[in-house]
């Protein structure tokens, strides 16, 4: 319906008289208000664009500061102590959280000679690969170096008057064994474990080979 006070005007040009219906079409669309809705089209083109980022998530819609986003592969796992003492068997309690020593010839994997990946019983990283144990005569399972760099971490131990190099586990900081200078080429270190702290994952067929005795009687 026609708005009042605006009507065309019938003596306008014809470019007038176009410009003056297309205002009073307007105004009707308008609801007959007197205001024209702005249209997308018709806003300006300076206005920001962006909009606040989403919160990162796991592919299981965790968000990335719930705590299952930090339970992944690789990262730091703490955990209390009676947890620990729930998880682990006894033996692997006292070697692993304790900072004990298994007696030597007595552990499961000292004369292991299968091809595979040695573990971390505490949390499942990998520490040592069978490629790299040799039997260095000592009773506990000797390698010559980690599995992958950063695999293992190492800290001075003046304990039992004696200054060794302490080895733990990186990602749950559970204790492993020693390292000492003293081992075969090509690195010249023997990392000595406790078989309690570490779990065997065969590898698919075949047996491994050692390499050949070291006399060296250090405990881990």
């Amino acid at each position: 319906h026609p708005t009042p006070g605006v009507t065309p005007n019938e003596s306008l040009s014809p470019p007038m008289r176009t410009h003056a219906l297309t205002i009073f079409l307007l105004l009707c669309a308008a609801g007959c208000t007197g205001k024209v809705r702005v249209t997308r089209s018709m806003q300006p083109t300076s206005q920001p664009t962006s909009q606040p980022t989403a919160e990162k998530t796991m592919d299981d819609g965790a968000p990335s500061n719930h705590p299952a986003a930090k339970s992944d592969s690789g990262a730091r796992i703490t955990r209390s102590d009676a947890e620990w003492q729930r998880l682990l068997t006894p033996e692997q309690y006292r070697v692993l959280r304790q900072q004990g020593t298994e007696r030597a010839f007595t552990g499961e994997f000292w004369n292991n000679h299968a091809d595979g990946t040695y573990l971390c019983a505490g949390c499942g990283e990998e520490l040592f690969r069978s490629a790299a144990k040799f039997d260095s005569g000592t009773g506990w399972p000797s390698f010559t170096a980690p599995a992958e760099k950063g695999a293992v971490e190492t800290e001075v131990d003046d304990t039992h008057g004696m200054v060794r190099t302490e080895v733990h586990c990186r990602r749950c900081g559970g204790h492993l064994g020693h390292r000492f200078p003293d081992g075969p080429a090509p690195t010249g270190q023997r990392y000595c474990i406790n078989s309690a702290s570490l779990r065997f994952r065969a590898a698919t067929g075949g047996h491994g080979k050692e390499a050949p005795r070291d006399q060296d009687k250090k405990a881990p």
